[in-house]
């Protein structure tokens, strides 16, 4: 059986929440699962997609107010953006980004004992970094006075 690609009306809304939302993540990972699966963008760099836009959804919820948008829309460079709109015009700082997995331990935290593990295994302050790796640096912020959007580029499902 032949699945085909649906077209979806760009800009689209994936999905739109507030600070009382609960499993922000989640839900948002599985909206726009749903929504890239039925634009045809499937596989790894769907996957990809899916886990770096997730940690945009998690800074915008942790960092910046809401109301809060995820939507879809067309990209100059035959494509799609994939957008968080939040409601805190502050663009974070931009980390120096390196190419090595943003998983990996720094070298002063190799061999160290068991605090050295546990600096590894922090979930903290490595979001852009996996996000800038996961999308080969195609990602970046745009802000206005009332709130900024967090974006990244979806490869084209036509190119695959």
């Amino acid at each position: 059986m032949t699945r085909s690609r649906v077209v979806l009306p760009l800009p689209f809304v994936v999905w739109r929440w507030t600070d009382q939302t609960h499993n922000v993540a989640v839900q948002a990972r599985t909206a726009l699962g749903c929504a890239l699966d039925r634009l045809g963008c499937v596989g790894e760099a769907a996957s990809d997609v899916v886990w770096a836009v997730s940690e945009l959804v998690a800074n915008a919820v942790e960092h910046a107010v809401g109301p809060y948008e995820m939507r879809l829309r067309p990209c100059e460079e035959r494509g799609i953006v994939c957008e968080v709109e939040d409601g805190d015009p502050c663009i974070p700082p931009l980390p120096k980004f390196s190419k090595e997995s943003p998983l990996s331990p720094l070298e002063e935290d190799r061999g160290g004992g068991s605090d050295s593990l546990w600096a590894v295994l922090a979930e903290r302050g490595r979001g852009l970094h996996i996000v800038h790796y996961l999308t080969n640096g195609h990602w970046g912020f745009q802000g206005w006075e009332s709130g900024k959007v967090a974006w990244v580029r979806l490869p084209d499902p036509d190119r695959r």
